[in-house]
């Protein structure tokens, strides 16, 4: 399905919302708006395979975008518009694209870029001027709303966080199935599990730049829903949109879950949340504790998946699954799970080793990187994929992750993981936010140490600095525990909420 059916039978229906302003684009408009751009671009010379890039804030506007390439058979690729204009550069000169489209809200950026990136054929602005940008709204108005005429379907070329160098485009092979017929698998996979359809209305606290919110508002318009976009995530905001709009489905990481559990409860029980049927979580590891404290203030509707933007493979979870097995995150939903020793012989179950995903065909490269894409590959099995994360599977099939494998910690030889340490700390009351890294040392090759923003009003030092090994101490095995713990004002985060460990170790490597 796509948004026009939706737009026949009910065009007044939002197809978006963003929570702050109200501002509201119907189905009616997405899918005129969506046309007239694609049309726009078609118009400009861009032909299936082609790429344009868009640079903005959480907005209607993404989404005008990303059916504008579903549509048209072109490749769109969101780009994270907190990033310094010589990144965002890159990023457009390494995707080829020949259009760029920008909020004037980042003028600054695109016309830092403008001398740095000269090929790039097409310069539009929205939401103000931009000097040597065309107006979009103008351009749109002069292009007729007629459908281009090859409707196969495009899709999203998106960038990783480049916190080991430079970010690399996710190259994804285009399917032949055209805008009207049946047969994505992600809106197949994701929507029957969480029930999406027109009665949905789906909570995007998270930035639209990255794959999670950006796809998942399609596959849910895809479906007949409506999407709400905060322009950021707040706990307490996200709480009174959720009352708000009734929000029925939502998406989260676990940053988002500790910030919300964080708040006092009589500030986070006054918001009616009956309304939530599903809250959805993914993108990082989430901790025992927190995902328990979750259900028991929200109830059962937990579900969580395991994937990545490469569309390597999915697991799923739901609540009363992880009731039963709890820390797993569930089991294949698309692809088959294989957990292989560094050799790339499969371990027995039960077995700690790195996690690929089988699939049919090579779901994706990476955009010029051969290498790389031959990196994430099984040696022996190149339809075998992995981000290099670590984990196992039990005798009923469902995976628990370890960690990431770079992430790992070799002290005195023996491997040390540091999500468990994080895990334990993570609901400290003492504790706003914890990283655990390995370090030099002299005599073990590494140990483990810890970095910890203190909860607002504690005071950070070698009282609270003791009092956190010893509740480590107290839980896990002693080796096991950090040596010593670092304080500081803020760790570095994505605004998803996700650790850039890479980045916090160059610091002590």
């Amino acid at each position: 399905m796509y948004p026009g059916v939706y737009a026949e039978r009910t065009p007044d229906r939002p197809a978006v919302i963003m929570s702050d302003t109200g501002e509201t684009l119907t189905f009616a408009e997405l899918e005129e708006r969506s046309i007239r751009l694609a049309r726009l671009l078609h118009e400009r010379g861009l032909r299936r395979g082609d790429n344009f890039a868009l640079l903005a804030e959480n907005g209607p506007r993404y989404y005008e975008a990303y059916w504008a390439a579903r549509r048209s058979g072109l490749y769109i690729t969101a780009i994270n518009h907190n990033l310094s204009p010589d990144e965002i550069a890159y990023i457009v000169n390494d995707c080829g694209a020949r259009v760029l489209i920008v909020s004037a809200n980042k003028s600054a950026a695109a016309t830092a870029i403008v001398e740095l990136t000269p090929h790039v054929e097409g310069r539009l602005a929205f939401n103000g001027t931009i000097p040597g940008y065309a107006d979009l709204e103008a351009e749109l108005a002069g292009t007729e709303a007629i459908p281009v005429p090859d409707d196969r379907v495009g899709g999203d070329m998106l960038y990783s966080s480049g916190t080991t160098g430079l970010p690399k485009a996710i190259k994804q092979p285009l399917p032949e199935r055209r805008l009207a017929e049946r047969g994505d698998p992600y809106v197949s996979v994701f929507g029957k599990m969480y029930g999406f359809d027109e009665q949905t209305v789906y909570l995007c606290p998270a930035p639209l730049y990255h794959a999670a919110p950006f796809r998942f508002g399609g596959w849910v318009h895809a479906l007949g829903g409506t999407v709400v976009v905060m322009p950021r995530f707040d706990p307490i905001a996200a709480l009174r949109t959720i009352e708000q709009y009734r929000v029925t489905h939502s998406q989260w990481v676990p940053t988002m879950f500790v910030r919300m559990l964080k708040m006092p409860e009589e500030e986070r029980s006054r918001f009616d949340l009956s309304s939530l049927q599903v809250a959805i979580h993914a993108a990082a590891p989430c901790p025992i504790e927190v995902k328990q404290a979750m259900i028991d203030w929200w109830g059962p509707i937990l579900h969580e998946y395991y994937a990545s933007t490469e569309g390597m493979g999915i697991t799923l979870i739901d609540s009363p699954q992880w009731l039963a097995k709890p820390g797993s995150v569930g089991k294949a939903g698309m692809g088959i799970l294989r957990i292989c020793d560094d050799a790339g012989k499969e371990v027995a179950v039960g077995e700690v080793g790195t996690i690929y995903f089988e699939r049919e065909t090579l779901p994706f490269t990476y955009h010029n990187d051969p290498e790389k894409t031959k990196s994430a590959q099984h040696p022996a099995h190149p339809n075998w994929t992995t981000s290099g994360d670590i984990g196992r599977v039990d005798d009923d099939g469902y995976l628990y992750l370890t960690d990431r494998k770079a992430f790992m910690i070799i002290s005195g030889g023996v491997n040390i993981y540091p999500q468990e340490i994080e895990n334990v700390l993570t609901l400290h009351p003492k504790v706003f936010d914890i990283a655990v890294i390995g370090i030099p040392d002299a005599e073990f090759g590494e140990q483990v140490k810890a970095v910890v923003q203190p909860a607002p009003g504690e005071q950070p030092g070698p009282e609270l600095e003791a009092e956190l090994i010893e509740f480590v101490r107290e839980r896990i095995a002693h080796f096991k525990v950090p040596r010593s713990i670092d304080f500081v004002t803020e760790l570095p985060r994505t605004p998803t909420g996700k650790l850039l460990k890479a980045q916090l170790r160059e610091q002590y490597v």
